[in-house]
Formats: C-alpha cells, sequence, structure tokens
C-alpha cells in the first residue's frame, strides 16, 4: 500500500469504490488512532483549549476542501470527534483512508 499521504482524493461516481471488510482491515493499521465503528471510521483528538481545538478543526477543513472530501466534525471544548464516510459510495473507500492519513499528519 502506497503512502496515503501522497494520493489524493478521487470522486466516486455511482457508489463505485466502495470496500470491503477485507480491504478495510488492510487499511486500518495504516491509519493509527482510526476506528471502524458501523460503517465509518472515527478518532478523537483531545487539546489544551478550544482555540486549540479549533486551529486543529481549520487544518482539517483546509485539507477537506483540498481533497473534495469532507468528513463529520463534531466539537466538544478541547475534543474534536471526527468522522469518515463517503455517502456515494455507501461505504468506506480509498479516500476515507487517504483524508485519515492527512488528517493524521496534523497531529
Amino acid at each position: 500500500m502506497n503512502d496515503l499521504t501522497k494520493k489524493h482524493c478521487v470522486p466516486c461516481e455511482n457508489g463505485e469504490g466502495k470496500l470491503s471488510i477485507g480491504k478495510i482491515k488492510e487499511y486500518l493499521p495504516v491509519v493509527p488512532g482510526w476506528f471502524l465503528i458501523g460503517e465509518e471510521i472515527k478518532r478523537d483528538f483531545k487539546f489544551k483549549s478550544f482555540k486549540e481545538s479549533m486551529d486543529f478543526v481549520n487544518k482539517v477543513a483546509g485539507i477537506a476542501e483540498s481533497e473534495g472530501h469532507h468528513p463529520d466534525i463534531y466539537i466538544f471544548y478541547n475534543k474534536v470527534n471526527l468522522s469518515l464516510y463517503t455517502h456515494e459510495a455507501k461505504g468506506l473507500t480509498e479516500n476515507d483512508f487517504i483524508m485519515a492519513a492527512k488528517i493524521n499528519n496534523l497531529s
């Protein structure tokens, strides 16, 4: 598996690109800290302050905009919970793992 941080998200059309559970299990070790919960991958981040949380969220937003792939973001003062899932594919795709890898590089 190539370095996911060097890849870019590609648009999914007609639900293409959904990964099998076997492929998902291959990708998970490549993105430490992310866990499969249902049909999504999720990760929690904790910061010293609300401002640090918001700075992190703004960096995530920048990556999401440049990749055209957006996580669900939940902010709880100094905690940020992220969830990735490809709605068009109705499941996880390589795009979700590319985003997870790029987000991991922020922390």
